[in-house]
C-alpha cells in the first residue's frame, strides 16, 4: 500500500493507453534510413525470375534491377546490396566471373551508379561463392579445402573492379583470416581510398541460408564449417570483431539477425563503428510462409521482427521488406 492508500501505484500501463500515447514514448523507431534492400541481379535473363523459396523477391534483370533502385530511392532506403547471379558456363574454380570488369555484378553496379549517382549508396558482395563452381566462398587447395591465402589475393582483385565500377561500399563476406586488411590495402593502393569496407564480421554457419542459395544459383558441394562460424560461440565473434576494427572496417555486421541477437547487442555495446545486421533469407522465408497460412498477421510480423534487431542494437538493417517497410513509414504506418 501506498502512503494515500491507493494500490498499485506504479501504473505504467497509462503510457499505452493510446496509439498516439505509445507512439510518443516509443524507445526505439524504424526509419527508412535504416534500411538497406538486398537485391539478385542474374545475367542472360529477359524477365525477373521469381525465387520460390522467397515470395516477392525475384533475380532482377539489368532493367528491372534499375527501376527497383529508383523506387527504393524514393521510398528512403538507405543503401541498396547487390548480388550477382552469372551464367552457369561462366562459371569456374577461381570464380573468374567475379573479377572481370564485365562480370555481371559490376555491370550492375555501373546500371545502378548511372540510376541513382550518390542518392543511395551502392554495396556490393565481396564473396566468390556466386561465381566459383563448387560454390564455395574461396579457392580451393589440391585436398578441396578453402585456401584462405589464396583467396585473399582474389578478394584483391574483386574490390579493385568492383571500385572501379562505382560502389560506394564493400561488403566483405567470405569470412576468410585478413580479409579487411588485404581488400583495405587493395583500395587504397588502387587509388579507391574513398570506398568503405562493411565487414561481415559474426557471420554464422546457419540453417537459414536456404533460400538464399536458390537466389544466388549457387553450386556449393559440402558446407562452410571451416570458414563460416559456429553458432555455439559468442567470444569468437568478438575476437573477429577486435581484428576487423584493426585491419581498417569502418562497418560491422551480424548475420543473421534473429537468431543472433545477443551477439548484435554485444558487438553494437562494444564499437564506436555503425552496426548492421542482415535479415537474411530464411527469417524472410519463414514469416512470408506462416503469413500465407494464415497463422501470424504478416505487416506486423515484419515489423516486430525489425525492431527486435533495431533494439538490440543495429544502426542499418539489410531486409528484402526494405523498400515495403520504407514506403510504410512514409505513408505514416
Amino acid at each position: 500500500m501506498t502512503a494515500y492508500g491507493s494500490f498499485p501505484g506504479a501504473r505504467p500501463r497509462r503510457l499505452r493507453v493510446t496509439p498516439a500515447m505509445r507512439r510518443m514514448v516509443a524507445e526505439t523507431r524504424l526509419h527508412p534510413a535504416d534500411l538497406i534492400l538486398p537485391a539478385f541481379v542474374r545475367e542472360g535473363i529477359s524477365e525477373p525470375v521469381p525465387i520460390s523459396a522467397m515470395p516477392g523477391v525475384v533475380q532482377h534483370t539489368r532493367d528491372t534491377l534499375r527501376k527497383a533502385a529508383v523506387v527504393a530511392r524514393e521510398a528512403g532506403v538507405a543503401g541498396i546490396m547487390l548480388f550477382g547471379v552469372p551464367e552457369d558456363a561462366k562459371k569456374d574454380a577461381a570464380g573468374t566471373a567475379g573479377t572481370d570488369p564485365d562480370g555481371i555484378l559490376q555491370v550492375a553496379i555501373r546500371d545502378v551508379k548511372a540510376e541513382v549517382g550518390d542518392e543511395l549508396v551502392i554495396m556490393s558482395d565481396l564473396c566468390l561463392d556466386e561465381y566459383t563452381d563448387h560454390g564455395h566462398c574461396g579457392v580451393l587447395d589440391a585436398e578441396g579445402r578453402v585456401d584462405n591465402d589464396a583467396t585473399l589475393e582474389r578478394y584483391a582483385e574483386m574490390a579493385q573492379v568492383q571500385a572501379d565500377a562505382g560502389v560506394h561500399v564493400v561488403g566483405a563476406s567470405g569470412m576468410m583470416d585478413g580479409q579487411v586488411g588485404v581488400v583495405r590495402d587493395a583500395l587504397d593502393r588502387t587509388g579507391h581510398e574513398d570506398v568503405s569496407i562493411l565487414a561481415y564480421t559474426a557471420k554464422y554457419s546457419s540453417a537459414f541460408y536456404g533460400p538464399f542459395r536458390e537466389a544466388v544459383g549457387s553450386s556449393l558441394k559440402g558446407d562452410r564449417k571451416t570458414y563460416q562460424q559456429d553458432p555455439a560461440n559468442l567470444r569468437e565473434s568478438m575476437r573477429e570483431l577486435a581484428l576487423d576494427l584493426e585491419e581498417g572496417a569502418d562497418m560491422v555486421m551480424v548475420k543473421p539477425a534473429g537468431p543472433y541477437l545477443d551477439v548484435l547487442a554485444k558487438v553494437a555495446e562494444s564499437v564506436d563503428v555503425p552496426v548492421a545486421a542482415y535479415q537474411i533469407s530464411g527469417e524472410y522465408a519463414m514469416v512470408e510462409a506462416a503469413a500465407e497460412k494464415g497463422w501470424i498477421d504478416r505487416e506486423r510480423a515484419i515489423a516486430e521482427t525489425l525492431l527486435g534487431i533495431k533494439r538490440a542494437g543495429a544502426d542499418m538493417i539489410l531486409t528484402y521488406w526494405a523498400t515495403e517497410v520504407a514506403q510504410g513509414i512514409g505513408a505514416g504506418r
